[in-house]
């Protein structure tokens, strides 16, 4: 059988850079390859079923083209994947313009927002057959010779004679070693590794991938749906099967990866055993993770170093312990401070601190504490975004319990805390102070980490044009400006440029107001 697969993109994150292409002559796209759909396209080949698989990132097929595919190609299945909640509008867009072209086509919607919200989706989007929850290689192995009745399809939500079917649950897959390794090479686009800032920052020119090792957390963090997606559960890959796939990339010629996995940094054998596999098979693959900084497999990172383990990103959210403990993080400051010291001792080249501003309870002085404490680690990046709440999450509960968000009316929304929660600061105060406190927090990395400032600084030099250096460097000193309104978010949002902050506001925006937005953008290029 025939499937089309689409990676649907919010493209206030993704940064296209349609002037410029690389050797191979495919465009370059700043942002990660669709994992998702590149694994699920693996999983039905080896299957023996046809695959096409689109980016939206890809400005050499916008939708139209797209469309036009479906309608030459004749699939029996066109699935839409996409992530989060400010995909999610355009991914109603573009189904509903498959409907209206292609009325005889069969469409599926999965990912992480489609699985926490199904039910509300199917009944929202009554031109979307199917929405598919969880882990998607089993179930659409299941769907395909089963689309007529998929009455038997776990995992799925349909309708019947009008009525919205939801089938029962698919039990997790926890043998993630039985599907192939994803498909990259069926995608015209060349990825460039970039570090997730405010503003686009190139790390390097490498041939770029990710690769993703195991999959969930289970710490309950209050504004975290990873949890709610995998069950509480952490599943994972053998150290076999990952290191074969670094062979695999390598002959490739891939010269950068970096783990997708929500936390890399557990079961201290099964990390020994990769990088021992790494180091003894002479990959030389430059790699990062993302993980928690209570790990206990911090012993481990000289060896992730010698195994050329470049990244690590921790999450370390704040320099209030207050804080911490209001989003049940769990963790401490002199574990933050450990585990960054210990990974720059180790000699991990760029070690990058996330943290969030805006959070409930959070006072002016509770900011300046984290951007001091900021200032004191020996973090090579850093990035402080706004948090904000969205269903499903701990935190979403909290606000229904105290009527600060209406889950039947609410539900495919994304707010920015401060908005609705009276106990967080003000935007604009939150804007004055996050402002000045990355104006200090650049003047102290410059006095106290000099060479570490320079050396990064020289790695953006390097692959990156000065304007957009001035960009990164003076936008701490731009922080006085008012929030953007509804028709510049739009804009800004339609024009591919890097604007967070707005995220929350885009998912209140109507889809006719968007669609008419990007049919606007479209005819005046």
């Amino acid at each position: 059988m025939k499937v089309i697969l689409i990676h649907v993109r919010d493209p206030q994150f993704y940064a296209i850079q349609a002037e410029k292409r690389g050797s191979t002559g495919n465009h370059q796209i700043m942002g990660f390859p669709p994992i998702g759909i590149m694994s699920i396209s693996s999983v039905l080949k080896r299957e023996g079923h046809e695959c096409i698989m689109f980016d939206q990132a890809n400005p050499d097929t916008p939708n139209d083209k797209i469309i036009e595919t479906i309608k030459t190609e004749k699939p029996d299945l066109v699935g839409l994947s996409f992530l989060s909640t400010t995909s999610y509008p355009y991914a109603k867009i573009l189904a509903r313009a498959i409907r209206s072209e292609v009325p005889d086509a069969r469409i599926a919607l999965g990912g992480v927002f489609a699985t926490l919200n199904a039910l509300q989706v199917k009944e929202q989007c009554p031109y979307v057959d199917f929405v598919c929850r969880g882990d998607g290689e089993q179930l659409i192995l299941d769907l395909l010779p089963n689309l007529d009745d998929p009455s038997g399809v776990l995992g799925l939500t349909w309708a019947r004679d009008g009525k919205v079917v939801h089938n029962a649950d698919r039990k997790l897959e926890r043998e993630l070693d039985q599907w192939p390794i994803p498909d990259r090479t069926s995608l015209n686009l060349d990825f460039v590794e970039s570090m997730p800032l405010d503003v686009p920052v190139i790390l390097s020119r490498d041939k770029f991938t990710t690769m993703q090792t195991s999959r969930g957390c289970p710490w309950p963090c209050i504004f975290c749906d990873i949890p709610i997606f995998n069950e509480g559960k952490w599943r994972y890959r053998s150290a076999e099967s990952v290191v074969a796939e670094f062979k695999k990339l390598q002959e490739q010629g891939f010269q950068s990866v970096y783990f997708v996995d929500d936390h890399f940094l557990l079961q201290p054998k099964r990390i020994e055993a990769i990088c021992e596999g790494i180091i003894r098979e002479g990959i030389t693959i430059k790699w990062g993770v993302e993980g928690r900084v209570d790990s206990v497999v911090q012993s481990l990172f000289p060896l992730m170093a010698k195994a050329n383990c470049r990244i690590i990103m921790f999450g370390i959210e704040s320099g209030s312990q207050k804080i911490l403990d209001r989003l049940k993080k769990q963790q401490t400051l002199e574990q933050i401070e450990t585990a960054v010291k210990n990974a720059k001792k180790a000699g991990i080249e760029i070690v990058h601190g996330f943290f969030v501003v805006g959070s409930p309870d959070e006072t002016e002085e509770d900011m300046k504490k984290t951007f001091k404490f900021a200032a004191r680690l020996p973090l090579d990046t850093f990035g402080f975004n706004r948090l904000c709440v969205y269903r499903g999450t701990p935190l979403w509960h909290e606000y229904m319990a105290r009527g600060l968000v209406n889950d039947t009316e609410d539900w495919y929304k994304y707010f920015k805390c401060s908005e609705i929660d009276p106990t967080c600061m003000k935007g604009p105060a939150i804007n004055a102070t996050r402002a000045k406190g990355l104006r200090s927090l650049f003047f102290r990395k410059l006095f106290l980490h000099p060479w570490q400032t320079w050396v990064l600084l020289r790695r953006f030099l390097r692959y990156m044009p000065m304007k957009d250096i001035y960009t990164l460097l003076s936008k701490p000193f731009k922080g006085k400006q008012s929030g953007a309104t509804r028709a510049e978010t739009l804009s800004r949002a339609v024009e591919h440029q890097d604007m967070k902050t707005n995220a929350a506001d885009l998912t209140q925006v109507s889809d006719e107001e968007l669609e008419s937005k990007l049919a606007e953008s479209s005819t005046s290029k």
